[in-house]
């Protein structure tokens, strides 16, 4: 889906001008206000132009379709438009019904409209949403536009800047997070929900002794990678990997646990997605926390696959009560919270997501420094020890970034990337499927291969499309669903020197896809 334009105070020379740039860059122009993400005016005026828009928004009447009878009486305006806002396709029809026997006529442009017409009984809110919605909007002057465009990445130079720019971006919001995360790792955070995994997994490895130590080794590689330590849940995995090495009757090949374990790992599970976020923010996102909401029921969806692909496998029976309502439970509670966002408005649910997201953080960072306070650890000296690492970590991925993306921007602009994507676009046009999260396709296909190369097409599709995309958000939902699956494989039977992995590559495999088609089916539920 292309970003789109919202030209309310350009001339028609200008518009001309500008669109063959603009449709060669992949952006649309809209004549919606409220669904573009720029608007292209005629100077860089910005507080001449935002107050124009405020002035027109305040001048719009907002009225629930209930009352427009009494409206449509009095008006004797035949310029007076209307504005249609949430409306189901029967109430569409009366209006239109409506609007065909007085002088009124529809308008795809609020700031053409004379009345806003809706559903929702909060008219109030519903204006101040408006108003907030353009309070986001950026204001770019049409001399100005051209280093919007993705073009300014395109060549090898300019991207390699652009590569050292945006890591420099990721190290405030890395450090930040790090920090954090690394005071909940000395309050014992990890410790606590150990506590609660413990129970359950016990269940998941029938083979393994009880209190065996790569149950704990175990449990606190998933709480690490639950809360984003994927510094400590490596060392933990590896010596999860090892511990049931020890109780391998063939050490060439892998067990059912090890299966299970890693199948389990390499679903990533994950609660607080730090690395997405801080790309998101680094790349100019209005709202990076956006993702939060849709990542944790993708990779719970990825998780709850892999569980149950395993189990078949392995004749675990998952209706133990240990199993199955902790499942029922999580499953069911997470089901009522996709349909009670569904059941809201589209900018109730932006409005919602945006509160639930920062919301949810910050009070996990609360919990986390309480945690830490009731514990009596130096929360400032953690946090530093923390901050460093993802100081280190930010600094550590400049030479990968630049590789990955110089390589994703010369397959654009070289065309080798619309050779692949163009068919299976249109093999989906085909078949009437919409065609925008085909765009994802080459960081979901790559993500089970190559991190770095997923992180590569993800970037360069926020930067193409703009992060707060639906394009944008999606790929990031996609990067962050599984984790990279042969690399896993590699590293954790690599260790312990298991030549026979059975089907662990299939099972993962199988999890990943569920995770691609279901944060597809999440993205298109929550923002088309």
């Amino acid at each position: 889906m292309a970003i789109p334009f919202s030209l309310s105070a350009t001339n028609d020379s200008i518009v001309n001008k500008l669109t063959s740039k603009m449709k060669a860059a992949n952006f649309n122009i809209t004549e919606d206000l409220l669904k573009a993400n720029y608007i292209v005016t005629d100077d860089n005026d910005d507080d001449k132009w935002r107050n124009l828009l405020k002035q027109k928004l305040e001048a719009v009447a907002i009225i629930n379709f209930k009352n427009i009878n009494n409206n449509l009486k009095t008006e004797t305006d035949s310029a007076a438009a209307i504005y249609v806002h949430t409306l189901n396709d029967a109430d569409k029809t009366l209006l239109d019904t409506l609007i065909s026997k007085s002088h009124l006529h529809t308008t795809e442009n609020i700031l053409e409209a004379k009345y806003v017409v809706t559903s929702s009984t909060n008219t109030d809110s519903l204006s101040k949403t408006f108003l907030l919605r353009t309070e986001r909007i950026k204001m770019v002057s049409a001399e100005k536009l051209f280093y919007y465009l993705p073009k300014n990445i395109d060549g090898i130079f300019e991207t390699g800047k652009f590569a050292i720019t945006l890591v420099l971006g990721l190290i405030g919001t890395l450090a930040l997070f790090m920090g954090l995360l690394s005071i909940a790792e000395h309050a014992g955070g990890i410790n606590v929900i150990s506590r609660f995994m413990s129970p359950f997994l016990s269940k998941l490895f029938p083979g393994v002794p009880k209190n065996h130590p790569s149950i704990g080794h175990m449990v606190m590689n998933f709480s690490a990678n639950i809360l984003g330590l994927d510094n400590a849940a490596t060392p933990f995995g590896l010596k999860a990997m090892q511990s049931l090495q020890d109780i391998n009757p063939n050490k060439d090949k892998a067990t059912d646990a090890q299966i299970m374990f890693l199948a389990l790992h390499a679903s990533g599970l994950t609660l607080i997605p730090v690395s997405i976020i801080a790309v998101r923010a680094a790349n100019g996102s209005m709202s990076p926390n956006e993702i939060f909401i849709p990542l944790i029921l993708s990779t719970f969806v990825c998780s709850l696959t892999a569980m149950l692909i395993t189990s078949f496998k392995q004749r675990i029976n998952i209706l133990q009560p240990l199993i199955f309502f902790p499942l029922f439970i999580i499953t069911s509670l997470l089901t009522v919270f996709v349909w009670y966002l569904k059941s809201l408005p589209a900018f109730a649910l932006e409005q919602f997501s945006d509160s639930f997201s920062n919301g949810a953080i910050l009070f996990v960072f609360l919990i986390i420094v309480a945690g830490g306070m009731y514990k009596r650890i130096n929360i400032f000296d953690s946090f530093v020890e923390g901050a460093k690492g993802g100081f280190e970590t930010a600094v550590r991925i400049i030479p990968y970034m630049v590789g990955m993306l110089v390589a994703v921007s010369l397959l654009r602009t070289s065309g080798a990337f619309d050779l692949v994507i163009n068919p299976i676009k249109t093999f989906i046009a085909f078949t009437g499927m919409d065609t925008q999260w085909a765009e994802g396709l080459p960081t979901a296909l790559l993500r089970p291969f190559s991190a770095g190369g997923a992180r590569g097409f993800m970037i360069d599709a926020m930067r193409t499309y703009g992060p707060d995309s639906f394009i944008g958000k999606m790929v990031c939902v996609l990067q962050g669903s599984s984790e990279t699956t042969f690399y896993v494989v590699a590293l954790y039977f690599g260790s312990v020197a298991i030549k026979d992995t059975r089907y662990s590559i299939p099972v993962m495999l199988l999890a990943d896809l569920a995770g691609i088609i279901f944060s597809v089916c999440i993205c298109y539920y929550l923002w088309s």
